[in-house]
């Protein structure tokens, strides 16, 4: 993603969502930076540091994508269908109830 607009006079609610996919792009590529860091360290205080300093990146990172959350509403609904559940993430991505055991637990219903 680049952080350059690519049409002219977007509405101050398009440019916020920019700004934000930008930012937590750039959080994703800090975590990624530290945790290649923390992995290949020796050192046990600067692995300790660079784990801490991942784990804050993390924060970040989760604070953008909850307010990406609240500000795209289908967003909302593929993280909704998708995070903290067990099972299959491409069956829940197809919605097939049986991938997370979670379902309403309406498919052996039978009209009569």
């Amino acid at each position: 993603m680049s952080s350059a607009f690519i049409e002219p006079g977007l509405s101050a609610e398009a440019v916020g969502v920019h700004r934000a996919l930008a930012s937590l792009q750039e959080e994703l590529e800090a975590i990624d930076y530290y945790h290649q860091r923390a992995d290949r360290e020796e050192d046990p205080e600067l692995n300790a540091i660079l784990i801490h300093n991942r784990n804050d990146e993390m924060e970040h990172a989760a604070m953008l994508l909850e307010w990406l959350r609240r500000a795209l509403p289908p967003l909302d609904g593929q993280l909704r269908k998708l995070l903290f559940r067990s099972g299959s993430i491409t069956a829940l991505a197809a919605g097939k109830a049986e991938a997370g055991g979670k379902g309403l637990g309406l498919g052996n219903l039978k009209l009569s």
